[in-house]
């Protein structure tokens, strides 16, 4: 079984690096097209505007700069972010809700277009084969599939609710999303200062952000792994990185005034 299990593994990672980046991103415009026919996507365009400036000042300068990036406001109050093939990012509501700083929503941004750049998404998309990938994402990012009855309906196609990152891949996103946002004139503080909101959040409120901890498994030696990796950084450079600006307030409150979400989640 262990040799079975292992070989499995070792056949998703040669077909994700077998993928090529035009592959890559053709499956991702397909995954995005069935995606948004799902999720409720906040259509706002100041949001929408802010939200891509913010991504592409991350993503265009990095390795994979030249993918056909695009980053999605989901209307959901569940805490969550998910990055699909080709450079296509979700951040849900909920989430820049509770991000106090610009910095904070970017570490979040940083760590999706890791998984990206480390085509993770691509390993994961494979895993997923043969599920209704945008329904699985909307039971993922949202609480349309609370119920019992919901979550076999999509369990009947895919196997599975979702395929987890490994908890490499998710260290390799947190070292690679710190690099992302310094390049991008950006403190990477804000990264474990949002892993600290929604620990404590979790702490006061159990099961308000268990969305998010399902699906990006996030504990205090995550926090000390990726605080370890700042202090390597030069603090004279740390010094000159940006934590907020008025753009990012105006943001938060333009995001705030929404009516309420379609798929309203917990709070």
């Amino acid at each position: 079984m262990k040799k079975w299990i292992a070989g499995a593994v070792m056949a998703v990672t040669i077909a994700g690096c077998a993928v090529s980046t035009q592959q890559e991103i053709q499956m991702g415009q397909q995954e995005v097209a069935q995606i948004n026919q799902q999720l409720p996507i906040i259509r706002d365009p100041e949001i929408n505007r802010y939200i891509n400036v913010l991504g592409d000042s991350i993503a265009r300068l990095t390795e994979r700069g030249d993918l056909p990036w695009q980053f999605f406001v989901v209307d959901s109050r569940e805490v969550n972010a998910f990055a699909v093939p080709g450079g296509y990012v979700y951040v849900n509501r909920g989430l820049i809700e509770r991000a106090q700083k610009m910095d904070q929503l970017a570490g979040v941004l940083g760590h999706e277009i890791g998984h990206v750049i480390k085509r993770h998404t691509v390993k994961q998309m494979n895993q997923m084969q043969g599920a209704n990938v945008g329904l699985v994402l909307a039971c993922v990012l949202t609480s349309v599939c609370s119920s019992q009855i919901a979550q076999a309906g999509i369990n009947v196609a895919g196997g599975a609710l979702f395929a987890k990152f490994s908890r490499d891949d998710e260290r390799e996103a947190d070292e690679v999303g710190v690099s992302n946002v310094v390049r991008a004139g950006i403190s990477p503080n804000g990264m474990p200062e949002m892993f600290r909101i929604l620990i404590d959040e979790r702490q006061r409120s159990p099961g308000a952000v268990d969305g998010w901890f399902a699906s990006h498994p996030t504990e205090e030696d995550r926090i000390t792994d990726v605080n370890r990796m700042i202090a390597q950084i030069n603090p004279a450079i740390l010094r000159t990185l940006r934590t907020d600006s008025p753009a990012f307030q105006s943001f938060k409150r333009r995001v705030a005034a929404l009516p309420a979400p379609r798929v309203a989640g917990r709070r």
